[in-house]
């Protein structure tokens, strides 16, 4: 690693930590305050889970461009796939600050089914942040062997993440 790629990381390694522990903890103490007087904002879940989708769609052709050294898109995509996972948070918060959560009606098989993809999908969310921001930090410090390296371990995880975030979607949907 070159001495500049060295500086940079160090300069982000606080910011990384912070935010992996700040953004978790932001949404479980969000996710139980409540906007009074603001009407349910129900038109959200579909459009959060949307952003689920997209960001699954985006790190697949993120990863068929590099394997096509084609690192300008590449890079496009994982930016788009960063926002959209931003987007996806703060319209996630936003709608749990005006809704109360919404029980699963499901029984039976389809019931444990249900709970082990949400339990391993918030598990996962909150344990991809770090891997999300060291991947970057490592990839916008021009550390291409060490990005390479955490990236095939964030890569299946974020996809798990997104792509679970919509199946947990449409099995819920129906109790909305």
């Amino acid at each position: 690693m070159s001495n500049s790629s060295e500086k940079i990381e160090k300069k982000y390694t606080l910011w990384i930590w912070v935010l992996s522990i700040i953004i978790p903890v932001a949404v479980a103490v969000l996710f139980m305050v409540k906007i009074p007087g603001v009407e349910r904002l129900g038109f959200l879940p579909p459009i959060y889970a949307t952003t689920n989708a997209m960001t699954a769609v985006l790190l697949i052709l993120a990863l068929v461009m590099i394997k096509k050294e084609k690192r300008y898109l590449h890079e496009l995509f994982m930016k788009s796939a960063v926002v959209l996972s931003v987007i996806f948070l703060v319209l996630y918060v936003v709608y749990h600050m005006t809704s109360e959560s919404t029980p699963y009606g499901g029984e039976g098989a389809i019931r444990t089914v249900y709970f082990f993809l949400l339990i391993s999908h918030i598990l996962l969310s909150i344990t991809v942040i770090p891997f999300v921001l060291i991947t970057y930090v490592r990839a916008i410090s021009r550390n291409f062997k060490m990005h390479k390296k955490i990236a095939r371990i964030t890569f299946p995880i974020w996809l798990y993440v997104a792509v679970t975030g919509v199946i947990i979607y449409f099995m819920i949907s129906p109790y909305y």
